[in-house]
């Protein structure tokens, strides 16, 4: 496992400290859980903003997202987020939805 150290405000290590606390765990595993949890958020929000602007297909943003096509499509849904994409690019993604 790769080690890495950051500098963090001492209002940070403080909210870092009490969310440890109240799982009960130690400041390391609390930090790779927030981590992983905010990786996952950023990967998602950076797909739902290409695909809303059009630069990426359905398959494109799952990917990016780190998701199945299938959760990629609720994400979606929940979001309310509309398709820029033209009916060729979708009838693409469709068939590759089937290749699957």
């Amino acid at each position: 496992m790769t080690s890495v150290s950051a500098r963090l405000p001492d209002d940070e290590a403080d909210q870092l400290d009490e969310v440890a606390e109240l799982l009960g765990e130690d400041r390391s595993t609390t930090i790779r859980k927030a981590l992983g949890e905010g990786l996952s958020e950023l990967r998602i929000r950076t797909a739902v903003e290409r695909y809303q602007s059009g630069d990426i297909s359905v398959n494109e943003a799952a990917r990016i997202a780190g998701v199945s096509l299938g959760e990629w499509l609720e994400i979606a849904r929940e979001r309310n987020l509309t398709s820029q994409l033209s009916p060729d690019d979708l009838e693409r993604d469709v068939d590759s939805a089937r290749s699957l």
